[in-house]
């Protein structure tokens, strides 16, 4: 039997009050015990400790994280989302996305709620191997509600976003991806480079390590991120040169410089001047330019990590009352989609009055569950309450309400010959109907 919601609520709230003074308040009579945890690893560990993983909402809690990074929701940046958590119920979603190498992703999380409370927000990447499972990257603090991450490859990424057991309400969730760099030529942008990564070189004996960044000579060329100079050596391909560590181990490179004004082991801020555009080295024969490359664990493309695109994400324009709520198509051949645009991939074709249960709004579309678990994306313009039924049903010879439009679904409640039943939506030969006695449940009609 499921623990009540006030008993549970009371062994949540012991448990809180310890976790507040091992973790918030700096206390270490639990944190030693976790040394080296996420804070979503630590909290599921204290779990254990107070015996709430036996608990069902306990136990539902931990299902919904593993399920969060096994089935998470695609989405494309930037991305954003309002939904709403019922504090009776443990919850926790993922977000899939593509990332390339330099990409820097950043999640924000915002709740409507009278008190501060933990939200863990982790990252994940998952592995080439399709058989392998999602590698925790990262994690975002819990009560400041944000991530940020540079990814090191190209790759799947997911974002988990999970709150602490009874905790509900109105929320958004914000994921963009933009650069990690700032651009190293002063009032350009990506739309300067003319040379690519990756361009064949010496008659294609070797490749282009990096991009050409063409701006009228004398140009201030600048830190893109911050950190150290390592080196000011000239050398017979790139002139006069500078060599910038920085934060995250990324090794910086800037080539064909009209002049420096930097020395090695000078500290520097994103944005302050290391030299001047140039044509020195072997670039005496071409117009000035910047050749700027970038080496982290040997040459990788610069550019994702210097491309800014729109970071600003479409709000939500549907009904917020909406979400959360069972509701149903409204129009016929209504497409099921993977993201929330109409040119993303079709999952299905979903039938007049298929019931679905909304789960989130982003822009002018809907999240939502089919009765068979399947999740994707419908216009909000072709959803309706199911509020009012859409026609009556005559049960004559009896019959039984079940769990899912399933055969061997749980039973809900035997209905008596002559019944008489408000129909709510239509689904794989089941109807979702109203019982005389207000319960909601599946009814076959094939």
């Amino acid at each position: 039997m499921r623990q009540s919601t006030s008993g549970l609520a009371l062994r949540v709230a012991t448990f809180a009050s310890l976790c507040c003074g091992a973790v918030a308040c700096g206390e270490d009579s639990l944190r030693g015990l976790f040394v080296g945890y996420t804070p979503h690893e630590r909290y599921e560990q204290s779990l254990r400790q107070a015996g709430l993983d036996q608990t069902a909402l306990g136990r539902e809690w931990l299902t919904a994280a593993a399920k969060a990074v096994s089935n998470p929701v695609p989405i494309a940046s930037p991305y954003h989302e309002v939904s709403y958590l019922d504090s009776r119920e443990a919850h926790a979603v993922g977000y899939r996305l593509n990332l390339r190498r330099g990409q820097r992703i950043t999640a924000r999380f915002e709740m409507e709620s009278d008190g501060a409370f933990r939200v863990f927000l982790d990252m994940f990447v998952i592995p080439d191997n399709s058989d392998g499972s999602p590698i925790l990257l990262t994690s975002g603090d819990s009560l400041e509600h944000e991530l940020e991450y540079v990814a090191r490859r190209d790759g799947q990424y997911i974002v988990r976003v999970q709150p602490e057991l009874l905790r509900g309400g109105s929320y958004e969730i914000t994921i963009v991806v933009g650069a990690s760099l700032a651009f190293p030529v002063s009032g350009h942008d990506t739309m300067a480079i003319k040379s690519w990564f990756g361009d064949p070189r010496s008659g294609g004996s070797r490749e282009h390590h990096g991009v050409d960044i063409f701006a009228p000579r004398g140009t201030p060329v600048i830190a893109a991120a911050k950190g150290t100079v390592r080196s000011t050596r000239p050398n017979n391909l790139g002139g006069k040169v500078v060599w910038l560590r920085d934060e995250l181990g990324r090794s910086l490179y800037y080539a064909h410089l009209d002049s420096q004004v930097v020395r090695r082991g000078d500290l520097v801020e994103p944005g302050d001047t290391l030299g001047f555009v140039g044509n020195s080295g072997n670039a005496r024969t071409t117009p000035p330019h910047l050749h700027f490359g970038m080496y982290w664990g040997g040459p990788a493309d610069p550019y994702p990590a210097l491309y800014q695109p729109e970071l600003v994400p479409q709000q939500f324009a549907g009904d917020t009352a909406m979400i959360g709520q069972l509701a149903r198509i409204s129009g016929s051949r209504v497409s099921l989609r993977q993201h929330p645009t109409g040119s993303s991939q079709r999952l299905a074709d979903l039938r007049l009055h298929t019931p679905v249960r909304i789960l989130a709004g982003s822009g002018s579309w809907y999240r939502v569950n089919l009765p068979d678990g399947t999740l994707g994306f419908v216009a909000a313009g072709l959803i309706e309450p199911a509020r009012e039924p859409i026609r009556s049903e005559l049960v004559a010879h009896g019959g039984v309400m079940r769990s899912q439009p399933e055969s061997g679904a749980d039973r809900v409640e035997s209905l008596t010959a002559g019944s008489e039943v408000p129909v709510l939506g239509a689904y794989a030969g089941f109807l979702y109907v109203k019982s005389p006695s207000g319960r909601a449940g599946w009814l076959s009609f094939d």
